[in-house]
């Protein structure tokens, strides 16, 4: 049985909150771009919140959870969508952004503390040694390394250098494990997997070692073309083009930008798609050639440091929250468009939904490829449609990533990962770390289908 009491009076000397309002704002993210996770998630809340500034506190605190059997759910800034941060199991929240240092700084990689924004790392890597992240989520400004790692899975950059799962897209992971007597477990090679994406589900992350790409000055340009598929085969061709340093290549149906994006409004062309590109400064005077074949052009371009709200800040999952600004009726989808006729697949899915799902596509590499995943948003009407949209484009061959979904492997790609369970049972043995977000941590055959049965009988 669970006993908090005990376990927050075994933490003399570390900073504890148990004000009901500061514990439940640490309890939440941003599910609520989601109604169904609204629905489900809006009333959890933690017991408290323990803010540790140092490895050995963590330590400290994990083994009083495992003797006083007090679950854990560890967090960063809390800039995720789908609750992985959020404490659906009760317990205490791991805050763990007090751990904030950049530790070390080389060339070509840095090694940082879980807690450590991104922005602030680049700022340092820049200034050291003339490197930057290779890609970071749209939430930069506000994001910490070890929540990238744990609940994200690409980002602005993945145009060129693909996913955090790639081989050399993380370079080296420190964690706890969650014992009374907490191990330090240093993952390398291809063992960050184990707990590369998995929520923190299956250890504490307290340092993180990431690869550095060179610094570039990057731009923020504008683009509009006739068409939501001229602006696509464009997208497509220039993720093609290897000897232009680039950073985004973001694809969005018209009147998504033109309605929603307010630092943009007089920039943009009524009715025509727009495409949102970070290009490094030398290669500016290319585009001009790369955009004439597909009928675009040019309509805004401006530094990214100079800008109020640089581009990444409308792209990926911040132009769902750009647009949920002025629109609450609006959800989205994450949805895989597969090489090697992805594009094929994009204009089916435009015709076959039309304006109930506006397109909003991320062009990245993806196993060696180029593909995009669409952020689309949705016109959300009932929990039935939203099923019936996700189905409509599971079987035309293109994969959701459910938003709308808590767990690892519905966010995932819908099957158990048994590397991340089988390093749960080692790590974390009475499944104490932010339980009930790993479904085969209970049901390890766990398939997609009982998942389906299951909506099916709520809906």
């Amino acid at each position: 049985m669970s006993d908090t009491a005990g376990f927050l009076a075994a933490l003399a000397g570390i900073a504890v909150q148990t004000d009901r309002a500061l514990v439940r704002q640490k309890s939440r993210d941003f599910f609520w771009y989601s109604p169904v996770l609204k629905r489900q998630l809006n009333t959890v809340c933690g017991e408290a919140v323990v803010m540790p500034r140092c490895e050995e506190e963590v330590a400290r605190v994990l083994a009083a959870a495992v003797r006083h059997r007090v679950p854990v759910t560890p967090r960063g800034a809390g800039t995720g969508n789908y609750g992985q941060a959020m404490p659906i199991r009760g317990g205490i929240v791991l805050d763990l952004s007090a751990l904030d240092r950049v530790l070390w700084t080389r060339a070509g990689a840095v090694r940082a503390q879980c807690g450590a924004k991104l922005i602030d790392i680049d700022a340092q890597t820049r200034a050291s040694v003339g490197g930057e992240l290779r890609f970071h989520p749209s939430t930069r400004r506000t994001a910490t390394l070890g929540g990238f790692i744990a609940g994200g899975s690409s980002g602005i950059g993945s145009c060129t250098w693909g996913m955090l799962r790639e081989p050399g897209n993380v370079l080296g992971l420190r964690l706890l494990t969650m014992e009374e007597s907490p191990r330090v477990i240093e993952l390398r090679g291809p063992d960050i997997q184990k707990a590369n994406h998995a929520y923190g589900t299956n250890g504490v992350i307290t340092e993180v070692e990431m690869p550095l790409a060179p610094a570039s000055e990057w731009v923020d340009v504008v683009a509009a073309f006739p068409t939501l598929m001229d602006a696509a085969r464009f997208a497509d061709a220039f993720t093609r083009q290897d000897g232009i340093a680039k950073k985004l290549v973001c694809v969005l149906a018209a009147g998504i930008a033109q309605t929603h994006f307010r630092a943009l409004a007089g920039a943009l062309p009524e009715g025509r798609a727009i495409v949102l590109l970070m290009v490094a400064a030398p290669f500016l005077e290319f585009l001009p050639a790369l955009l004439a074949p597909h009928g675009g052009a040019e309509v805004h371009r401006q530094p990214s440091d100079e800008a109020e709200v640089p581009l990444y800040e409308y792209s990926w999952n911040h132009t769902t929250l750009q647009v949920l600004k002025t629109d609450k009726t609006v959800t989205y989808l994450q949805t895989l468009f597969p090489p090697p006729g992805y594009l094929a697949k994009v204009a089916e899915m435009e015709a076959a939904l039309g304006d109930e799902v506006p397109i909003h596509l991320e062009f990245v590499r993806f196993g060696g490829e180029v593909a995009c995943f669409g952020l689309q948003l949705v016109r959300f009407t009932t929990e039935a449609r939203l099923a019936g949209i996700i189905a409509a484009h599971e079987a035309a061959g293109c994969p959701i990533f459910n938003p709308h979904a808590y767990t690892l492997e519905e966010g995932g790609m819908k099957k158990v990962d048994h590397e991340q369970l089988a390093f749960k049972r080692e790590a974390d043995p009475l499944g104490l770390l932010n339980p009930g977000k790993m479904l085969a941590w209970e049901n390890p055959d766990w398939t997609p289908q009982q998942v389906r049965h299951l909506y099916e009988t709520i809906w």
